[in-house]
């Protein structure tokens, strides 16, 4: 906590809530040896339920032989018992590290679950029927509210620095309406998000409980109970739910292209329990609404790109029948504006200045035209917050608080750049977001007030959206197409009696493309061949896999070299197809049982030449790791998938095999840790029960 009272999201990141050594106490966890089932750490009421001797008891004498064999059969087990007392209970069980853990909850009684697939059904409709994303999120709550019987159902959706908006809700009377409210990040800290991947529904029956701890304590460490149902709360998150005036709560995640789009929130003023079976219909349903909500941002950005391409095209269309480009693009900036919808729009080259609508003045554009090329190599350079990265004069700033700029050539300077004006923001918070104590200074100590607060937000234009950014990159090329055609067709005119020598110069430069390609692929190859011929010379062992796995690393680099020949985009890869055919050659060089191995999932994602090089060396070096360290040398199940989300590519190699516990750190490791770094992402693993996954993400440009 800061001295002026603002909350620490670090330390908020850091408080250990998949260890907190204790469970919600309407439920009983048996922990036991997964090869004995014998039980040597329990919590809840388990003395009252399965008497004084439970601990070290085998399960099949205390949850039945069938639950045993359940449990015995797979590390995701669910079934339906009843105790020694006569409740009946609902159990599931999932290994953590080398612990088996057992999870009873009490049954949710026949009345309670009738109609649970009526309402899913009738949810559906409505949820097709929405015409909107705000029409789609209210109706979402009212379907959830119907489905849990909560009193106060909130739609909320993550925005950009982690802080959440609530989009859709259904309340009872009485009940205070949060709709359109935004919540600072520090209400949900990163790793609470994390936890909300893994467990798509969380139950809080009564925030007012007592802790059941597990005992006895072990000697190898706390449990992780990442995955547990009835893992206990955060007391920060407990105080905060009481500041809300919530008794009991559950959430359930929205989940869109792998990454959590947002929750729904239920809350209610009196305890509440949904049974096992509720909270299944609650997964169901939020998939289906992450489905929809998916649909419909997709058909948005479809139809924005349509709109930017018919612009384009009127664009392109009014230069090719103009005489200078220069004039053309001076005289159509009008045009050039409302392609993006700027305020303003400038177009610089040699020193002059030609300007639309309200932008800088001239010397401030020359100014921030030699600013821009040392903020990285990219062909579209955007932001939405100008002000924070580049002074300009007071009375400027509010007119250029956005800018999206193309570089078409980096010597005159020729540049095009819209300006966005400041968009003034009155953001209504749940409470005030930069003071979460009352100020008695004690550290994470959640806030207490959640009364309307209003921001003014100043010194941000309108984002900059990837269709638009995708649109300028496009309209880089064209225009740059449109000035070598011009020059083509200028040439051509003063050098009529020349075309034959013009002819013979472009099938030559053809031939030295072609003869360059050619070398570099002989090149490529006679080091693959040395590397085999150094193969068969070396007795098998480390050697002769480390030469097998460098051949497949420049077959790798091979085929991005034949795809760029190939393709009329020699900046850029469809990183798709390039996948494909980079797995085709390692099942070459694997042997074909990979062949009906391996799974494809695989969307168009645009790359530049050199992140895609890295990027199939990444593939490849996680594919080698599946194949020694997963299956020991022999074909498994394999799974790929390549998708965008919003800037960022994401590569998911997925195995079923024995998982990372016996990988090795050796060179591949190292090599691929260096290329995630290059490339600006991160490469995540986790458990995939059996086998592991590995995500690696990174942005696109």
């Amino acid at each position: 906590m800061s001295a002026d009272g603002e909350m620490d999201l670090n330390a908020c990141d850091r408080e250990p809530i998949h260890v907190p050594g204790s469970i919600q106490p309407h439920g009983l966890m048996l922990v036991a040896d997964p090869e004995s089932l014998r039980v040597i750490q329990g919590a809840g009421r388990l003395a009252e339920t399965f008497g004084e001797d439970w601990l070290g008891a085998d399960c099949a004498v205390l949850l039945g032989e069938a639950a045993a064999e359940a449990v015995r059969a797979g590390p995701k087990a669910a079934a339906r018992i009843t105790t020694p007392d006569g409740a009946v209970w609902d159990l599931s069980s999932h290994q953590a590290g080398s612990r088996l853990v057992i999870e009873l909850e009490p049954e949710e009684d026949d009345a309670a679950r009738f109609g649970l697939l009526q309402t899913l059904e009738r949810a559906a409709a409505g949820f097709e029927a929405a015409q909107d994303l705000g029409g789609l999120c209210r109706r979402a709550a009212r379907e959830f509210r119907a489905l849990t019987g909560y009193d106060h159902v909130m739609v909320y959706r993550f925005l950009e620095e982690g802080a959440g908006q609530v989009l859709g809700e259904d309340r009872a009377e009485g009940r205070r309406s949060f709709l359109n409210h935004r919540f600072p990040a520090t209400d949900i800290p990163k790793q609470a998000r994390a936890l909300y991947v893994r467990n798509l529904v969380r139950v809080i029956p009564d925030a007012d409980y007592r802790p059941a701890p597990l005992e006895p304590a072990l000697n190898d460490g706390p449990l992780d109970m990442s995955d547990s149902v009835l893992r206990s709360v955060s007391p920060i998150h407990l105080q905060y739910l009481q500041n809300m005036g919530v008794a009991a709560s559950a959430s359930v995640s929205i989940i869109k292209d792998g990454e959590l789009w947002g929750l729904i929130a239920c809350h209610n003023a009196t305890p509440r329990l949904i049974g096992t079976e509720r909270r299944i219909a609650c997964r169901a349903l939020a998939a289906g609404l992450a489905r929809q909500i998916k649909s419909r941002e997709d058909t948005d950005a479809y139809r924005e790109r349509v709109r930017l391409r018919t612009h384009e095209d009127s664009i392109v269309e009014l230069l090719l029948r103009e005489g200078s480009l220069d004039e053309a693009l001076s005289r159509h900036a009008s045009e050039i504006r409302r392609m993006l919808d700027g305020d303003g729009v400038a177009v610089l080259r040699s020193g002059e200045v030609v300007t639309e609508g309200v932008t800088p003045s001239a010397d401030e554009i020359k100014r921030l035209a030699k600013w821009i090329p040392g903020q990285g190599r990219r062909p579209v350079f955007h932001t939405r917050r100008l002000g924070e990265r580049f002074e300009l004069p007071a009375d400027q700033a509010a007119v250029s608080a956005g800018v999206l700029a193309i570089t078409l050539a980096a010597g005159d300077p020729w540049m095009v750049m819209w300006f966005r004006a400041e968009e003034v923001e009155t953001v209504e918070w749940a409470g005030n977001p930069h003071k979460n104590t009352d100020g008695d200074g004690s550290p994470l100590t959640p806030r207490s007030s959640f009364d309307a607060w209003r921001e003014t937000v100043r010194g941000r234009s309108r984002p900059w959206t990837m269709p638009e950014t995708e649109a300028a990159s496009r309209l880089l090329v064209a225009v740059t197409d449109v000035w070598q055609t011009r020059r083509i067709r200028d040439l051509n005119r003063e050098l009529l009696d020349n075309i034959e020598q013009k002819e013979a110069l472009i099938e030559q430069r053809e031939f030295l493309l072609g003869e360059i390609n050619h070398r570099v692929q002989n090149s490529l190859q006679l080091v693959s061949s040395f590397l085999g011929l150094q193969a068969r010379e070396t007795e098998d062992g480390p050697a002769t896999l480390a030469i097998e796995e460098a051949r497949r690393r420049i077959a790798a680099v091979s085929l991005v070299h034949r795809r760029l020949y190939r393709s009329d985009q020699v900046e850029s890869v469809d990183a798709a197809r390039y996948i494909d055919e980079l797995l085709d050659e390692l099942i070459g060089s694997f042997g074909e049982d990979w062949r009906r191995h391996i799974t494809r999932d695989l969307d168009p994602v645009l790359l530049p030449n050199d992140r895609a090089i890295s990027l199939g060396l990444i593939l490849t070096e996680l594919v080698i790791n599946t194949n020694k360290y997963a299956y020991g040398g022999d074909a498994g199940p394999l799974r790929i998938s390549l998708g965008e989300s919003g800037a960022n590519m994401r590569l998911t190699v997925t195995d079923s095999g024995v998982g990372r516990d016996g990988a090795v750190k050796g060179f591949g490791s190292r090599f691929v840790d260096a290329l995630v770094k290059q490339l600006g992402g991160e490469l995540d693993y986790s458990d995939n029960a059996p086998g592991s996954r590995a995500v690696f993400t990174a942005p696109v440009q």
